[in-house]
């Protein structure tokens, strides 16, 4: 009897465990399909984080504005909104945003990104800024925490391409940048904290001396770390981005001291560049970031897709998995052509938006074009959210740091009426102009996933008359006032 129960319990626990391999899949789900570019509009020098349950994606504007995307999908960042996390009306650093990337330390995000001067001929005044998140929102709000500047930095104390590498429980701010009369070289220097410099001297580590760094212009920017096993990598760019030739370079950290050139270790070729075949030139200026399960590396990085797409806004933003090699290096293949359709990060879950409700924080109701009518001139109102195409909005990018807000039932935009500066003018849908008047900054508000939705030619906001709750109340523009009224909550929807 014993013995009988005996094999009867072990069989039994044998089946459940034959079942449990049986069950677990032998790799990670896939992710939704995603097609690159996920950014066309101002796609240059993309960072990009996943953080509890969204992308999110930041990029150079070349303006005194940054706008950053987020979605729960990789595929869904090509048509979320842009929504405006900072913008800076001081002379000295209002001008050509350029590289930012976000850092999370001790429950804050910093913001680092280099700006120029007002009125300044590019590109001499470009200096390193920190900002710092009020939480753990990525989107902010945030406030201007400091310069992050080095004394033996010339022109006049360039740095740009800023980014924070991690050792030994101390952080180091790496960057590009001119000393004693060097080319544009990789430099670092040590940090006490976020936003401050133990030393304001840096020191190279990197210069572009083989011919691959030296095309167009000899080029070391955009320095990235990479961790893995223990070990430190720091890809960065070489070359001219003028040129086709752009491409990606790689260090290894091999000596305890990262503030010595001698400690990096630099691989003879390039790790990342052009493929005529597919389509992609000058690609670089990369970042890194883990599929929402953890369990794969991918890059994001800034290609063209002509030979003489050079360094302006034609520029687009790519992402594609890579694989590491044997010797526990990493191996990031070949760029992808574009239009190639592929599976996004492995462990998402949710569905890729199509569209968006804007949804009052006072009232809760959604921004609604009255009836669902495809007339020029129709009212758009607040009513309860239930799902109709009326209530759902595509937010397009422009490329200007707005948008423009089309109604997915009946392909009109978001419209001041009469195109009047005045408080209290309507706004309806129209065929599109390409007005100022049809054209939108979201601007995030301080707290949660709320915006203004600021009209271009007016600088008046969307508001819902007199705070109305009831359904038909109407959404007219009016002055600033930060109240709930005016604030209107993003929400992806297919």
């Amino acid at each position: 009897m014993f013995r009988t129960r005996h094999w009867f319990v072990l069989g039994a626990a044998l089946l459940a465990l034959l079942t449990s391999f049986v069950t677990q899949p032998a790799t990670a789900a896939e992710g939704r399909p995603y097609t690159n570019p996920v950014k066309t509009q101002k796609g240059a020098d993309p960072w990009l984080e996943y953080y509890d349950g969204n992308y999110y994606l930041v990029t150079t504007s070349f303006t005194g504005v940054l706008t950053m995307r987020k979605s729960p999908t990789l595929a869904g960042l090509s048509t979320a909104a842009s929504v405006q996390v900072w913008s800076d009306t001081t002379a000295t650093r209002n001008t050509n945003f350029w590289a930012p990337e976000l850092h999370f330390f001790d429950g804050k995000w910093y913001l680092y990104y280099s700006a120029g001067q007002s009125g300044v001929a590019c590109c001499d005044s470009q200096r390193t800024h920190v900002l710092e998140s009020a939480g753990s929102d990525p989107m902010g709000p945030y406030t201007y925490k400091n310069q992050l500047g080095g004394s033996n930095l010339a022109p006049g104390g360039w740095l740009i391409d800023a980014s924070v590498l991690r050792h030994d429980n101390k952080l180091y701010l790496l960057g590009s940048g001119f000393i004693n009369g060097s080319t544009q070289s990789l430099v670092i220097a040590p940090m006490s904290n976020p936003y401050t410099l133990s030393s304001t001297t840096f020191s190279i580590i990197s210069s572009p001396t083989l011919s691959w760094e030296t095309q167009g212009n000899p080029v070391n920017e955009g320095p990235e770390p990479l961790y893995r096993n223990g070990r430190t990598f720091l890809t960065y760019s070489a070359s001219s981005c003028q040129t086709p030739e752009y491409k990606l370079g790689q260090l290894e950290l091999t000596g305890a001291n990262p503030l010595l050139a001698s400690s990096w270790t630099k691989k003879q070729t390039p790790v990342f560049q052009r493929s005529d075949a597919a389509g992609v030139y000058g690609p670089g200026h990369n970042g890194f970031f883990t599929s929402p399960d953890g369990t794969e590396n991918w890059i994001v990085y800034h290609g063209n897709d002509s030979a003489s797409g050079g360094c302006g806004n034609g520029r687009t933003t790519r992402a594609q998995k890579f694989t590491w090699n044997t010797d526990g290096t990493p191996n990031f293949g070949t760029p992808v052509a574009l239009g190639t359709t592929r599976p996004g990060p492995s462990g998402e879950t949710a569905a890729t938006p199509t569209a968006y409700t804007l949804v009052n924080r006072n009232s809760g109701k959604c921004l609604d074009v009255e009836g669902g009518s495809t007339a020029d001139g129709t009212n758009v109102f607040q009513w309860t959210c239930n799902g109709g195409a009326n209530q759902k909005w595509r937010i397009e990018d422009l490329g200007t740091d707005t948008s423009r807000l089309v109604n997915a039932a009946t392909g009109k935009v978001l419209d001041t009426a009469e195109c009047s500066t005045a408080d209290g003018a309507d706004l309806q849908q129209w065929t599109w102009l390409n007005n100022n008047c049809q054209k939108f900054r979201l601007v995030h508000t301080a707290t949660g996933d709320y915006v203004r939705i600021v009209n271009e030619s007016s600088g008046k906001v969307a508001d819902v008359a007199n705070c109305g709750t009831a359904n038909g109340a109407d959404v007219r523009q009016w002055t600033w006032l930060n109240n709930n009224c005016q604030q209107w909550r993003i929400q992806p929807t297919v």
